[in-house]
């Protein structure tokens, strides 16, 4: 690790300069990074999360670089004198791979860092549910539709702000019923893997905010029932699905711990519980890399 362990707080907001030169392009091997329990855990898979070492600060005026995936502007860190992109892989990403980060400074310079991803296996879990929420009518098909464009509109926000912290803390109480990245299949049709984490609790169970940020749009849709998404800074939005309430308004802002709404069983389900999502630079990622690691049992 460099140096003593920073708070998230000082996640900067990546300003680019507009420049005239032609930039240079260059590809590198990804330096690989200590962990640090300011960051989330590293998993170079689909669905995980990847460290890169972005540059020193030092070099840049203290002016972070501009990090892109796939055109894709990601987060980046302050780290003592180090910049760390904290990048989300794409469950949909091919693996194992190499794909390019794109590493941007002030002057327009660009440089390429390769990062090899290895592949995984997730489970297959089979659920039965209504026929009417696996074959759609032309209604519920156009209204799925809809949805599916509102909620990635606000799955794309990118604001300036930092987040407060990415060590988030559990919604809810409870065990994980369904884990991030299974293969689902309902009433024995493949359809898309699950993109979030199953937290199993009574219907009511009040969930609290994981960490500060911003709501970002609520409602009610046809899969995912009552829902809440929450803007965290800097491509981190988290999603809240089957709720029986809603207690927050888009706009509003909500502090670490603060409730946001109760547990349900609204939307495609087959039993209460909270549907939660993080992503990160428009990827669906593994809310589990974000929670506490469990502390390292004493040396004897």
């Amino acid at each position: 690790m460099r140096g003593n362990t920073r708070s998230v707080a000082t996640v900067a907001v990546a300003l680019c300069a507009t420049v005239s030169l032609a930039a240079t392009t260059t590809l590198a091997a990804a330096p690989s990074i200590a962990a640090d329990p300011a960051l989330p855990q590293a998993s170079e898979v689909p669905g995980g999360v990847v460290l890169v070492d972005a540059g020193p600060a030092s070099a840049t005026g203290g002016i972070a670089p501009v990090v892109t995936l796939n055109g894709v502007r990601t987060m980046v860190v302050r780290e003592g004198d180090h910049w760390t992109a904290v990048v989300g892989l794409p469950l949909s990403q091919a693996a194992p791979a190499t794909v390019d980060v794109v590493v941007k400074d002030r002057d327009g310079n660009e440089r390429r860092i390769g990062v090899a991803l290895a592949g995984k296996q997730y489970a297959t879990q089979r659920l039965k549910v209504k026929p009417g929420q696996v074959n759609l009518s032309k209604e519920d098909l156009a209204r799925v539709e809809a949805e599916r464009v509102r909620i990635l509109t606000a799955l794309a926000t990118f604001s300036p702000e930092p987040p407060a912290t990415l060590a988030l803390r559990q919604p809810v109480p409870g065990p994980r019923s369904s884990s991030f990245g299974l293969r689902r299949v309902f009433n024995g049709e493949a359809r898309n893997p699950h993109s979030g984490m199953d937290i199993a609790a009574p219907t009511g169970t009040p969930i609290a905010a994981p960490a500060d940020g911003r709501v970002l749009d609520t409602g009610n849709f046809f899969f995912n029932g009552n829902t809440i998404l929450v803007d965290h800074g800097q491509g981190l939005v988290t999603m809240y699905c089957h709720l029986s309430a809603i207690d927050v308004t888009p706009g509003q802002v909500v502090r670490t711990g603060e409730p946001i709404g109760k547990v349900g069983a609204t939307g495609r389900v087959t039993g209460p519980h909270l549907h939660w999502g993080v992503t990160l630079n428009r990827a669906s990622v593994d809310p589990a890399l974000f929670l506490p690691r469990a502390a390292p049992a004493a040396a004897r």
